[in-house]
């Protein structure tokens, strides 16, 4: 293996790592605000459109804090927060107007969440390839 096909493969590693680390991140935030929804406002989460709303938002939590962690700057975090929440947003209107379930727009918006997540950091390479903390 030459020099330059080791570093590119240590930077994509770098790169999958760094997505590793955010997903465990956003469940790590979805575990431990989980319970402080339950406690501060039962039944918050009773309703689909918000549940979903509320598990995204801690997700992002997480995530941000993981970000901050790893030293990245604002917009880089903006961005990726922005890359979570939106599938939910998006598919809000679909479950409002009754062409989606409850269940579909969790799994759905979960599964999208993963896509935008993956393509916000393919828009701003050199900040996931090379980022060190």
């Amino acid at each position: 293996m030459t020099d330059t096909t080791s570093l590119r493969s240590r930077s994509y590693l770098r790169f999958a790592g760094h997505y590793v680390e955010m997903v465990v991140a956003m469940f790590v935030g979805m575990f431990v605000l989980a319970p402080v929804w339950s406690f501060a406002a039962p039944g918050l989460v009773a309703r689909d459109d918000v549940g979903a709303l509320v598990m995204a938002f801690d997700m992002t939590v997480g995530m941000v804090l993981w970000m901050r962690v790893r030293r990245h700057a604002w917009r880089p975090i903006v961005e990726m927060s922005v890359a979570m929440v939106a599938p939910f947003v998006v598919l809000l209107v679909p479950y409002w107007l009754g062409a989606v379930s409850g269940e579909t727009l969790m799994m759905a918006g979960h599964t999208l969440m993963f896509a935008t997540m993956l393509l916000a950091m393919l828009l701003r390479p050199a900040e996931y390839l090379h980022h060190r903390h």
